[in-house]
């Protein structure tokens, strides 16, 4: 199959063009919005570490959550140069992100090492992060507390050219949400 079959059989995921360099694929601020406005969730002193642009980052620094926001490549925002895995600071509050999608699993772990107990990890990522056997060991031994899943489909741009892709996404997107420490199983909730 040619990489534009998979468009024609609806399989969105697979993109016609290469992949964004990093992995920078921004995410429309209405995703958080809708998300902090509809779920309750409480945050504390974030730590946006994955901050690219500045698209979540604002959004938390509005609404006097955001703490720090760190990104490796310089963008024009937030601190730069910063490599989340080397990290080994523990952050007292948060960690919120939308985190390179081949990098996922990584970040999330790290991001979990990285809190003090009741602290939480919220990620913006694919539903289909749930499946597939290199995840499945992380996520038993590590379960989110909720994982909220997008009713409508959320805007992401490769390289933040939101005049570009204008249009919503045809994956799924949920933000899964971690508590350290916490042990029970996962609540799926949705927003708009």
């Amino acid at each position: 199959m040619r990489k534009g079959d998979f468009t024609t059989l609806g399989a969105t995921a697979h993109a016609l063009s290469e992949r964004e360099a990093h992995d920078f694929y921004a995410t429309d601020p209405i995703a958080l919005e809708k998300f902090l406005d509809e779920s309750g969730i409480q945050l504390n002193n974030v730590w946006e570490c994955a901050c690219g642009q500045g698209h979540l980052a604002e959004v938390l620094k509005e609404r006097n959550l955001l703490g720090k926001a760190t990104d490796l490549i310089d963008r024009g925002y937030g601190e730069t140069e910063v490599n989340f895995y080397y990290s080994s600071e523990i952050w007292e509050g948060d960690i919120l992100t939308n985190p390179p999608y081949g990098d996922a699993l990584k970040f999330c772990g790290h991001a979990i090492d990285c809190v003090e107990d009741g602290s939480k990890v919220v990620m913006l990522m694919r539903i289909q992060f749930l499946e597939g056997k290199k995840r499945k060991p992380f996520l038993q031994a590590t379960p989110p507390k909720y994982v909220y899943v997008s009713s409508s489909r959320l805007r992401l741009a490769k390289g933040a050219d939101f005049e570009k892709y204008n249009k919503p996404s045809a994956n799924c997107y949920a933000w899964y949400v971690w508590e350290k420490g916490w042990k029970g199983d996962t609540m799926v909730k949705w927003f708009n």
